[in-house]
Order: structure tokens, then C-alpha cells, then sequence
């Protein structure tokens, strides 16, 4: 039976892996096929990338819109943090839809289902299947066809911490590389290098730890799928959903907007910051909809300010239009060095609650060089060992890559699959 394993390492970008840091994905790489310009959506954010890699599309189709999103309820903008373990049912009450469009969990009910494993934020888990058509298997609450909760001999209580991420790499193995019953798709999402990247300087010693100790759990999957026999009916992926840029101030977005007479006050929710990290989504109520102009010029002139888009620019960008923002912001970057030799700096937009970003640490969301810069190598029927590709791929093609492994007919995806011609002829 031919199956698909995909291995995700949060948040790691591609020129930090090498024979020192990461020794099984390199030596990996040596014998998959790579991808050297591999891109991510924007915001490139986790919660963002996990539903355009579940649904093949990017997220002017699925709809998730950031790590944060804005609802409309009762007549008013209300903020919400997407990554919250009921988000995505909340959101299917409210508008009747939690993803836009179905998932790979729902498309492969036929073809032996998908089993998911995930150490990120609740929200970024179960975008993989919100509608429960496969299982999930968070810390938040695991669950099972139907959103049923699993049995408590079968829940995933591991924290996000090296420990953690090795009991889950265990029990994935077990459950979906090993077992007999084994899915069509498997995936194992870990929550590092990026929930260390966000509080750690990018290339300090600590990091290069937290770098070497993801690798070996990814080396432990490869070395297990390696070692099934019928590996050639195995299509194995590596890869990652964004990389970091070094943050090197944060900008408190909605005060600027107040003191520039565009916002009313701090609490007021006319409009709206939508906070991810390196983007930001800027929303306007309908009866403030004659401070568009005055909005759009202000963003235009601001130094933090990299790439501003408007609704006539979204559909380029991927941005969600339905119920969407009305402006968006990648924050400005440059390719400057920290003093580990790591490249990428740039601004940060401060988030809502207690978030803070740590000056020096990494963050994303946004287009800038080193979080556009995830990776992706592939072993398995249509890849060649050992090669590197050079030609444009994104994590929204992973989904119709794995389709045609599996011989599935591709449903509507805005992905590409990535086999060579010969593999399809």
C-alpha cells in the first residue's frame, strides 16, 4: 500500500542545516531530493502554513488569516488568538465554516486516513483537521474520527520541551511508521527549533542545541522508515513551515495608529491590529471605512513598514478577502548579522496580551528573505537521491505531492505536485 510520512521541523531555515548542526537531515539531504528555493505563504506564520499544507491552498482559500484573526460578532470587530484549542470550532459556530475548503484528513478517508501528531500550538494542530475525518494527537486533547476524544491510555501528555518531542517522535514511529494498521498519511509536526528560537539568539550555543536535538528525533523517523521493507511505497517528506528573522525592534502598531488620530484609543475596536509577529492584518470597521485612504498613506510612509498591501492587492499576496482585513503589513527586514554570524533582522510587530518578543530572538510571519527560507527534501517514486531542485516550490504543494503518491485524484488545489514529469507519465 503506498503511504506518505511527513516530518515538519518548526521553524528552522534552511541555511542553518549542516553536518555539524544537523546531522540526519544532512545526511538526509544525500539522499533525497532538495529543494532549494522553497517559499512558505504569508503570514508565513505556524497556524497559517499547517492549513494551507493540510488544505493545498493558500490562505485566500482556506481562510486562516493569521496567528491572530478578527471576527465580526454582533456588529463589532472582535480580536482572537487562533492558536486557542477551540478557535476553529468557535470560528465554525460563528460563520459556519472552521477551514474554508476540506482537508487532507477529509479527502483520505477512502485511502486509509491521516494521523496527525503535533507539539505546536493547539490551534496550529487541529487545522490539520478540524472537522474530524482523522485523529489528532496534541497535548491540548487528542482525538479520534468524529472529534471524539481518545481513550486516556491513547492521549498525547507530553509538554513542549526535548523530552516531550521525543516521547511524541516514539509513539508516531510506533503508531504510524511501524504499525500494522498504518495510515495513508502521517505526520509528525515538532513544536522545535521554534518555540526555542522565539526567546533564544538565532546561532547562539543554546540554539545550536536545540537545532542538534530536533535533528535527532527527525533521524529517528528516517531510520525507521528506511528500515521498512516496503519502503519504496513510502514517499518521505522533511521540511519545515517557515524560517525566523532576528528581531530587532518592536513596534506597538495600534499606538502608532492612535496617536496618528486613525484609531480612537487603545481599547477602542473601530480598528483593529491583527498581530503575527512579523505581519500584521489591520481591520476597519464598515463605519470608518472613510479613514481607508488616511490608513493606507500612513502605512506607506512608515519606516517598519516593508510590504504594504491593500484589498485590491490581496488576491496576489494570498490574503483572505472574505471577512478580511482591510490592510496588511509585512514588517521591513534587512540582511544584517547578529553576532553569531546569523542574517535576517528587521521589526516585529508587538502582539496583544502578554507576548513579548525578545530583542535578538527570532520571529516570522512576515516576507522577509530568512522567513520565506523553509526546507523541504523528499525521498521516495518521482524524487532523485541526491539531487537539488531550483526551481520555485511552496509548502502548498506538498499536499497535491502527496496526492499523487497516492495515487488519489487531485481535488482543487492551488499546489503543484512536485514529482518529475515521468513519475505522472
Amino acid at each position: 500500500m503506498r503511504r506518505a510520512v511527513l516530518v515538519i521541523l518548526d521553524g528552522l531555515r534552511r541555511d542553518l542545516i549542516s553536518e555539524e548542526n544537523t546531522p540526519h537531515l544532512y545526511a538526509f539531504s544525500r539522499r533525497a531530493e532538495q529543494f532549494s528555493a522553497h517559499r512558505t505563504v504569508f503570514p508565513s506564520c505556524t497556524r497559517v502554513v499547517a492549513a494551507s499544507i493540510a488544505t493545498g491552498c493558500r490562505p485566500a482559500r482556506h481562510g486562516m488569516a493569521g496567528n491572530t484573526m478578527v471576527l465580526t460578532e454582533n456588529a463589532r470587530l472582535v480580536r482572537h488568538d487562533a492558536g486557542k484549542p477551540d478557535f476553529l470550532q468557535y470560528k465554525r459556530h460563528l460563520t459556519g465554516r472552521s477551514l474554508h475548503v476540506p482537508t487532507m484528513a477529509e479527502h483520505l478517508t477512502d485511502k486509509g486516513g491521516v494521523v496527525i501528531f503535533s507539539n505546536v500550538s493547539p490551534g496550529a494542530a487541529y487545522a490539520h483537521d478540524p472537522d474530524g475525518f482523522g485523529h489528532v494527537y496534541h497535548r491540548a486533547g487528542s482525538f479520534g474520527p468524529g472529534r471524539q476524544p481518545v481513550p486516556p491510555a491513547d492521549e498525547l501528555n507530553i509538554a513542549l520541551d526535548a523530552e516531550g518531542e521525543s516521547v511524541m517522535t516514539d509513539r508516531f514511529i510506533a503508531r504510524v511508521v511501524s504499525a500494522q494498521d498504518c495510515p495513508a498519511l502521517g505526520v509528525l509536526w515538532l513544536g522545535e527549533p521554534d518555540a526555542s528560537q522565539h526567546s533564544l539568539p538565532l546561532g547562539s550555543p543554546e540554539h545550536l542545541a536545540i537545532l542538534r536535538s530536533a535533528d535527532s528525533h527527525a533521524g529517528r523517523v528516517i531510520a525507521a522508515v528506511e528500515a521498512m521493507a516496503d519502503r519504496q511505497d513510502i514517499l518521505l517528506l522533511l521540511g519545515s513551515d517557515h524560517g525566523h528573522q532576528i528581531v530587532d525592534e518592536a513596534i506597538n502598531v495600534e499606538a502608532e495608529l492612535v496617536s496618528a488620530g486613525l484609531k480612537n484609543s487603545l481599547e477602542s475596536d473601530e480598528v483593529v491590529v491583527a498581530s503575527s509577529g512579523t505581519a500584521i492584518l489591520i481591520y476597519m470597521h464598515p463605519d470608518v471605512a472613510c479613514r481607508k485612504s488616511e490608513m493606507e498613506r500612513f502605512l506607506r510612509t512608515r519606516a517598519w513598514a516593508g510590504q504594504v498591501f491593500s484589498r485590491s492587492e490581496f488576491e496576489s499576496a494570498g490574503i483572505p478577502l472574505e471577512a478580511g482585513p482591510e490592510f496588511a503589513v509585512s514588517m521591513f527586514s534587512t540582511e544584517e548579522k547578529n553576532g553569531y554570524g546569523v542574517a535576517g533582522k528587521g521589526f516585529t510587530a508587538r502582539r496583544a496580551g502578554d507576548k513579548a518578543d525578545v530583542i535578538g530572538a527570532g520571529q516570522h510571519g512576515g516576507l522577509g528573505i530568512y522567513e520565506q527560507m523553509p526546507f523541504l527534501m523528499i525521498a521516495g517514486q518521482g524524487f532523485t537521491p541526491g539531487s537539488v531542485r531550483s526551481s520555485a516550490s511552496c509548502v502548498i504543494d506538498i499536499a497535491p505531492t502527496i496526492f499523487t503518491h497516492l495515487d488519489k485524484p487531485l481535488p482543487s488545489f492551488d499546489g503543484q505536485p512536485l514529482q518529475h514529469k515521468s513519475r505522472e507519465e
